[in-house]
């Protein structure tokens, strides 16, 4: 055989192979473009700050730069329609807290399904909230709290971050174990409410416990008890709500990235292992945990089921607050 015979099949065998390893390895590469992290709140807010941790460490990893996006609006529908009529190819990706779960139940005639239209990518961090009050008033614990609320139903007040946020949830799955009933004042976002419980304008507020401990630190708010099972590393001293007589309260707002539900499945597995790797750093682990965050390691098919679970949740609660779409 002739050597340029012998070359020119070479050559066809190389192309054949690498043709055969391209077909079998999944594809899992981004177009060449920047990816966008679409948060649905203002710049400052604590999704932005996780969102941002994330955006700068995953940049370098992925090649690519990673820019984070502010589409507040709609408790977070505004966003979640940006995300889906962007390009399902791995270069969108939408932060969400616990009012992505609240929001099936809650909105009227949502313009997407929750579960059928989003892919969980990966939880990342959570953080229980905590129930506060001014410094000076009379309430020392959760049991008094709730004794004081019971002899005046409806005349008591909380704030929240507006109907249906993870810290209105809160304090009406508060209520509901507790067996009160406290008057509902919404605003643009938890720091306005806790500024007004320090204000003494409101009875109570159930911000983050990273939002809380400037307050309780310097003496204006007074923390009463934790809505996690467990006691927060950040308020050790302070009791949970379950310690305190109100034995089935577990809420905690949670963190988390999440995809259209028509991204190609490698290329949601190469992102879980680049935001795996990132949780995994051990100065991203500090960030969250200065923050009042707990860090999370559930994504994928787990993340998803995780969502299912509390979408369901959520809903019995939304219904039994009256909040509920119609």
């Amino acid at each position: 055989m002739k050597l340029t015979s012998i070359r020119a099949t070479a050559v066809a065998l190389l192309c054949a192979l690498g043709a055969s390893t391209a077909f079998a390895q999944p594809d899992n590469r981004l177009p060449a473009k920047p990816i966008r992290i679409i948060v649905p709140f203002s710049a400052g807010a604590l999704t932005d700050i996780i969102a941002r941790i994330y955006a700068e460490k995953l940049s370098p990893r992925l090649g690519q730069p990673v820019l984070v996006e502010n589409r507040p609006g709609a408790g977070g529908v505004v966003a979640s329609q940006l995300l889906l009529k962007a390009p399902a190819d791995g270069t969108s990706i939408l932060f969400v807290s616990s009012s992505h779960s609240v929001n099936q139940t809650l909105q009227s005639k949502l313009p997407y399904d929750t579960k059928r239209d989003f892919s969980g990518l990966a939880l990342l961090a959570s953080s229980p909230t905590v129930l506060v009050v001014n410094a000076n008033h009379p309430a020392k614990n959760v049991k008094e709290f709730v004794a004081m609320a019971k002899s005046k139903p409806g005349e008591m007040s909380y704030g929240s971050a507006g109907i249906g946020a993870a810290t209105h949830l809160a304090a009406e799955y508060f209520n509901q174990e507790a067996g009160i009933k406290m008057l509902h004042v919404p605003y643009k976002g938890v720091q306005e409410a806790t500024a007004e419980t320090v204000g003494g304008r409101l009875d109570a507020s159930f911000p983050p416990v990273g939002l809380a401990l400037p307050f309780t630190k310097s003496g204006q708010l007074r923390a009463l008890g934790v809505t996690g099972m467990e006691r927060s590393p950040m308020m050790p001293n302070v009791p949970t709500v379950h310690e305190q007589g109100i034995p089935n309260v577990d809420y905690s707002i949670w963190y988390a990235l999440v995809m259209s539900s028509k991204t190609p499945k490698p290329v949601m597995e190469y992102l879980a292992r680049e935001v795996r790797a990132v949780s995994a750093m051990p100065e991203v682990r500090e960030k969250l945990l200065a923050q009042g965050l707990v860090p999370q390691k559930l994504e994928l098919a787990e993340f998803d089921r995780f969502i299912a679970k509390d979408i369901d949740k959520m809903g019995q609660i939304v219904k039994s607050s009256g909040a509920a779409a119609e």
